[in-house]
């Protein structure tokens, strides 16, 4: 199957073109840049807002993976036009540009981030003093999106759904736990640990470090990707959580584990933060046959390896 990834040459997007790849599939990576392009790959360097030129790229692919996109919150909150650009823009002429080319399926990478503005049932929240697990299902309150991050991934949602609606475009939605793993922007919490136990800085915590998330290992997430294309995924939205909770405190001990001794600092939390929901990824199990492999231990040692790899090989 011939198949295009919309930021393609980026952190997850190059994965999944790997994955792809590694399952048979001619794949075609669409970005602006080349950073981590698989050789075996096909590149064109085409901004998704470019309707004319993407509508063009497509031709001839029977699915897009569309995972290009603004993703650090901080750049979202600084820069909130070129975030609704990218992020809502972009997947409208994503969509519009998969229309026209006749392709079968868009797949939308969204985010677990959405469930911080789904409505839980109180009652059930208050059994055995947890909160209720949230699936795919669970109704999402508008007024409580949050951070622009959120919004723009909601609003996505929303347009590919619409376009199901109105023109019978088949999709899959993708909700992404918090990923991590090679290739990750360095501002990302993990990456951020590691680089500074490696280089004998501190470790800084925001606010008190006990706040948590399902962190999910990158190579787990593309495997999932290569399993929408199942007939199973048409038309669903699945939520790809981690397994475990882990804390950002947990994040410091396991860097400090595996290379430290390191000084922990902390400072003020950051504003409109996602503070957590427990996510069921039971779907993606049931449908896709799908959970995730990688515990985190292991994980992050997998990208201090690559990290220093990298740093050894541009020196």
């Amino acid at each position: 199957m011939r198949i295009a990834v919309t930021g393609g040459c980026g952190f997850i997007g190059s994965h999944v073109v790997d994955h792809l790849i590694a399952a048979g599939h001619e794949v075609l990576a669409v970005d602006t840049t080349d950073k981590y392009l698989n050789p075996d790959a096909e590149h064109a360097r085409i901004d998704v807002l470019d309707l004319p030129a993407l509508t063009a790229a497509l031709a001839g692919s029977e699915v897009v993976y569309h995972l290009a996109a603004m993703a650090d919150v901080e750049q979202v909150t600084a820069d909130p036009v070129g975030a609704v650009r990218a992020n809502i823009d972009g997947t409208e002429t994503v969509l519009e540009a998969a229309r026209r080319s006749g392709l079968s399926r868009t797949v939308l990478a969204s985010t677990v981030w959405v469930y911080g503005a789904a409505l839980a049932d109180q009652q059930l929240d208050q059994l055995d003093g947890e909160e209720q697990e949230l699936d795919e299902h669970a109704p999402i309150a508008l007024e409580h999106s949050g951070h622009l991050y959120v919004a723009t991934k909601l609003a996505a949602e929303m347009l590919v759904h619409s376009y199901r609606e109105l023109y019978g475009q088949h999709f899959t939605i993708l909700r992404f736990g918090i990923p991590y793993g090679p290739r990750m922007r360095d501002e990302l919490v993990v990456a951020r640990f590691v680089q500074a136990a490696l280089a004998g800085r501190p470790i800084t915590i925001a606010g008190d470090g006990r706040q948590s998330r399902n962190f999910v290992y990158v190579e787990d997430l593309a495997d999932a990707h290569v399993r929408a294309l199942s007939p199973a995924a048409e038309d669903q939205t699945f939520a790809l959580e981690g397994s475990t909770a882990i804390s950002i405190r947990d994040i410091a001990d396991t860097v400090d584990e595996l290379l430290g001794p390191v000084t922990i600092e902390h400072i003020p939390g950051r504003k409109a933060d996602y503070a957590g929901r427990r996510i069921s990824s039971a779907q993606a199990k049931r449908l896709l046959g799908w959970s995730p492999r990688t515990n985190f231990t292991e994980g992050v040692r997998r990208y201090a390896q690559w990290y220093q790899d990298a740093a050894s090989a541009s020196g």
